[in-house]
């Protein structure tokens, strides 16, 4: 982060971003402006009415650079290989049923999306961009076309074992989408080399199907997919910059936070009843679920995000399936968590390749803290089983 000299300071009266120890912001943030020539009383004067008149500063990502072979992540905010944030994504596809768990690579995420499906469990794409130190990732399960279209927010290569045919198969046999398909019914062009079987003791045949990462890379080269971000690509998240942290002092402190409640409902979470509990002293949010804390398989790690989003969507049943129908293009309202606190806004997303945007009551766009980030689809209907305290 670059830095100005000190010789004026701004209180921060709106959004709140401090600078420096992410534990340090507590009450009025101080931010640093830009230096002022003094000479005298009577420019002193002129400099405190320059210091009222001044707006607030606020630190965040702009325009990345690659330093020492580093660079700031579009998906994190994070400093990472800069092979590795300019190459594409992989969206996969995930249960998230009890005797599927746990998943293996799902802590690799940048970016985790659940959303409910058929049967009211809800289902998991987890998108990740570091993934050279994966052998597998899995299990991997089906599509449905709205997690097809959240992907493509983020230029991913969208990876699947499974579709529901009716309301996949067109989108994703079309040269919009990228993917990674096995070879199943209403796939055209699949990738079987890719996936793999593993022994699994105990568990059902389809919570034992994987992806490997040989595989995928082997998929995305004959397939011939670019692999770095296309020119469609759009950054999703503004972040608070290097040194920096979005506190958000004047918000609801949120610091347990239930998508679907705490009790049984057709809400899609109400199963296996997900919270998301912030840790102060590590500034993360750790997921439990089934009344467990949700771990990845490799190194039993407990998941850890920086922010939580729910995003409250349009959504319909569409046949005697129980297949269901989530609005993820338009606008809605919104819901962030970053730093123990909630922010109520609304979402934005126009059209398929355009990110999504969150704002606040204002319509400011809401600043979000470096690291993971994990985004709840909840219909609008159940938004009334939503939690936080």
């Amino acid at each position: 982060m670059r830095k100005k000299t000190l010789l004026a300071v701004l209180l921060c009266t709106f959004l709140l971003v401090g600078c420096g120890d992410a534990n340090e912001a507590d009450g009025p943030v101080v931010i640093q402006g830009e230096e002022l020539e003094t000479s005298g009383a009577e420019s002193s004067s002129e400099v405190a009415d320059a210091e009222e008149e001044k707006e607030p500063e606020l630190q965040v990502i702009t325009e990345r650079e690659i330093v020492d072979g580093k660079m700031q992540s579009y998906l994190t905010g994070e400093w990472k290989d800069a092979d590795v944030v300019q190459r594409r994504s992989m969206a996969v596809m995930m249960p998230n049923n009890e005797g599927a768990l746990p998943q293996k690579g799902i802590s690799y995420a940048s970016i985790i999306y659940e959303a409910p499906v058929e049967g009211r469990i809800t289902r998991l794409m987890a998108i990740i961009e570091d993934y050279d130190e994966l052998e597998y990732v899995g299990p991997v399960r089906s599509s449905r076309d709205y997690y097809v279209y959240e992907s493509m927010a983020y230029d991913s290569i969208y990876c699947n074992w499974g579709l529901a045919v009716p309301y996949v198969a067109d989108l994703i046999n079309s040269d919009r989408v990228d993917n990674v398909s096995q070879a199943v019914s209403g796939i055209e062009s699949s990738a079987p080399y890719a996936f793999e079987r593993l022994d699994r003791p105990g568990y059902k045949k389809e919570y034992r199907g994987y992806m490997t990462i040989d595989g995928y890379e082997k998929a995305v080269d004959k397939k011939g997919y670019e692999t770095q971000y296309r020119d469609t690509f759009e950054q999703a998240f503004t972040f608070a910059d290097e040194g920096c942290r979005a506190t958000y002092d004047e918000y609801p402190d949120a610091t347990k936070i239930w998508p679907g409640g705490e009790e049984k409902n057709r809400g899609g979470y109400g199963s296996a009843y997900p919270c998301f509990t912030y840790d102060e002293e590590e500034g993360v949010y750790y997921r439990t679920q089934y009344g467990e804390t949700h771990v990845d398989e490799i190194g039993n790690t407990p998941l850890t995000v920086s922010n939580v989003v729910f995003k409250i969507c349009h959504g319909e049943v569409r046949d005697s399936h129980d297949y269901l129908a989530f609005g993820v293009h338009g606008t809605g309202d919104a819901y962030v968590f970053t730093n123990g606190k909630v922010i109520k806004g609304t979402w934005s997303r126009p059209s398929d390749y355009e990110a999504n945007k969150f704002f606040d009551e204002d319509g400011n766009e809401i600043i979000f803290n470096q690291g993971k980030t994990w985004i709840c689809n909840i219909w609008l209907e159940y938004q009334e089983f939503m939690k936080w305290e």
